[in-house]
């Protein structure tokens, strides 16, 4: 009888324990930044849910995630449990750091998220709005310093598009590169630069408290109160976008496995929460749709690099 009900035990858990995978989630960037957040978003989500019973997230920082996507590629081929997250920041990092690795070589699964970037300056700083920064930048483009993250991604064609678009030469723009939100943001804060430039979320909190102050969104609609670039008079329109892949070299039946556990993530209360609490927006795309997508964005951020001078 005992032999009976251990076995029914151990039997119970081993069909508890294979339900999914126990993934683990490449960071490649500092904490504090968007891809740390997706990551540990992610990690929250598919525990909360029962999809995996155990996920690990690690960072990688540098390069624009490129240092971080070639040790994914490299170290974890063949491996199902292996995840990575990404997107038009690590699009725009493989141009301009001409990586050897890029998103061909891993196996890209979904789109998550899309957030608007925000321009913001410290709160005792001298602008008050999006056009007492543009004349500042007309008068001397370098005496303006961005900080934002890694270079060649989102924040830093942000803000080449802004002086384009503003009648300044791009590779004029004093842009200072940072691998993670949490070290731009403190060098906003700090004063040790003029505006910072990154997702919405990064620094939504800082913003609140009072010590910044939001000039404006790049995305297409205003968030609350703070107008977009077009509605400040600058005709740009830019939003990130994140992703998760898997490791090269997986099967169709892994790859599918994979996929089914993402659209349990993204379909759930707890990830729905989550985007509705950081202010980002479900942008779910994967298979093939997402594919095509993909090899989309990529030929047009290399047309925009080259526009900027940030690739020639």
């Amino acid at each position: 009888m005992n032999k009976l009900f251990l076995a029914a035990l151990l039997t119970g858990a081993l069909a508890t324990s294979a339900y999914a995978a126990d993934y683990a989630i490449m960071a490649p960037a500092a904490p504090g930044g968007g891809w740390d957040q997706t990551a540990r978003t992610m990690q929250e989500a598919l525990q909360t849910e029962g999809i995996s019973g155990n996920v690990q997230v690690t960072n990688v920082p540098g390069a624009g995630g490129t240092i971080g996507l070639a040790q994914f590629a490299n170290q974890y081929a063949g491996n199902p449990d292996a995840l990575i997250v990404g997107g038009y920041v690590m699009v725009g990092a493989v141009l301009t750091n001409q990586s050897p690795v890029s998103l061909a070589n891993v196996t890209p699964i979904a789109r998550l998220t899309g957030e608007s970037d925000i321009i913001v300056v410290p709160a005792n700083s001298p602008l008050q709005t999006m056009a007492d920064l543009v004349t500042m930048l007309k008068a001397d483009p370098g005496a303006v310093s961005w900080a934002g993250g890694s270079a060649g991604g989102v924040d830093h064609i942000a803000a080449g598009l802004v002086a384009k678009a503003v009648g300044v030469d791009p590779t004029l723009v004093n842009y200072i590169a940072y691998s993670g939100g949490g070290e731009a943001l403190a060098a906003v804060l700090g004063g040790q630069v003029t505006v910072g430039i990154s997702g919405a979320g990064e620094f939504a909190a800082q913003i609140e408290a009072g010590d910044l102050r939001a000039l404006a969104v790049t995305g297409a609609e205003p968030l609350g109160d703070i107008p977009t670039l077009k509605d400040s008079g600058v005709d740009v329109v830019v939003e990130n976008w994140r992703m998760v892949a898997a490791a090269p070299g997986i099967t169709d039946e892994q790859k599918a496995a994979i996929n089914a556990d993402i659209e349990k993530m993204v379909t759930s209360a707890s990830w729905t929460t989550a985007l509705e609490t950081k202010g980002w927006v479900d942008m779910y795309l994967a298979g093939a749709e997402f594919d095509a997508q993909l090899a989309k964005d990529i030929e047009a951020t290399s047309a925009i690099l080259k526009d900027v001078g940030l690739v020639q």
